[in-house]
This record gives structure tokens, sequence and C-alpha cells, in this order.
């Protein structure tokens, strides 16, 4: 098996075990033991791909980011039309409302921790990746045709992370006063990207 392949399954086989335990224990009841006995790796091959174990919690957000782009690019490629795509984002926003997502618990857990210098980077990172993969599919519509160019992409993007910040806290606090779903914010953005005036 090449280095690169072998390299691949193994930071998978750490990403699924994180994600399961996650699942069952939450962020913070999740030891490094635990990741250990459930991937069968050692500390030093895990410490070979990360330095912490919140470095290893933040691939379950990179993921889900890597998800959604390929999706939405597998779609793209295919049509040149607006709604395949689109769908392809808006497919799990309800996820931003689960409390029990993985990504969800991983966000709340490294906000909590964000006083620390790594954790701090870590989260920068994350938000600066999302933003620019979003404003990477309005730039895709636009080029397109199916999105107009009027649409600023810089402002769109980091607006619809905003808001999907928010659903994740809303989702974290359990507040049961809800005005705006994810539906919502899937209408929004369709309305903002393809405005009536120009469908």
């Amino acid at each position: 098996m090449k280095r690169e392949q072998k390299r691949e399954q193994t930071k998978r086989l750490l990403l699924d075990a994180v994600k399961e335990l996650i699942c069952e224990k939450g962020c913070t009841n999740t030891t490094l033991n635990d990741i250990m006995e459930r991937s069968g790796l050692s500390k030093g091959a895990i410490f070979h791909y990360v330095k912490s174990k919140d470095e290893l919690f933040s691939w379950v957000l990179e993921d889900r980011l890597d998800e959604i782009n390929e999706r939405f690019f597998n779609k793209a490629s295919h049509k040149k039309s607006f709604e395949e795509p689109m769908h392809e984002i808006t497919a799990r926003l309800s996820d931003l409302e689960n409390p029990q997502d993985p990504g969800n618990q991983v966000l709340m857990y490294l906000l909590g921790k964000s006083d620390q210098l790594d954790v701090k980077k870590i989260l920068q990172q994350y938000y600066e990746q999302a933003i620019h993969m979003s404003k990477l599919w309005i730039a895709a519509g636009q080029e397109a045709g199916v999105i107009p160019q009027s649409v600023d992409a810089d402002k769109t993007a980091e607006l619809f992370m905003l808001i999907s910040f928010g659903l994740r806290m809303r989702g974290a606090i359990d507040s049961k006063k809800h005005f705006f779903h994810h539906k919502d914010f899937a209408e929004l953005m369709s309305g903002m990207l393809q405005p009536k005036e120009e469908r």
C-alpha cells in the first residue's frame, strides 16, 4: 500500500473513532486513551498526525466542510444550474440545530477553550476556511451565470457563516423559543444568491 493511501486510511480511522466517541461520551469525557483504544493506534501514532486532542477534534469540523464542498462541486461540474448544487449546501442545514451532532459538540467545546492560544488558532483556521469555501461556491455560481455578479461574495459568505454559528449556539443552549429555523436559512440563502428579479 502506498504511503499516502495508508496515511489517509489512518486519518479516516482516527476521525471515525473520534466521531463515535463524541456521540457516545461528549467531547469533555472523551480521553486520549479512549481514542487509542477505539482506533487501535498508539499515542505516538496519533501524535504523528496531530499535536493535541483538540486538534484531532477539529478534524470533525474540517471533515464536514470537505464533504459539503465535494458534493457541491460534484453537482456543479455536471450541471450549470442553481438548484442542484444549492441543494448540496442546504441538504444538511438541519444538522446545525442538532446539539448531538459531533461537529456542533466540537465547535461548542473548542469555543469554551478559546482563551488557549492553540485552540484559538484552530478556531480561526476553521472560520476562515469555512468562509473561503462559501466564497468559492458563490464564485462558482457566478462563473456559471446562475448567481448574479452583484452578489458580494465576501459579505455573503461571512453572513452565512455567522448565521450557521448562531444556529449551532442556539441548539447547544437548547432554547425552546425559535422563530428562525434551518428552512428559513435555506430560503434566505437562495433569495440572496438568486434574487427573484434575476431568476
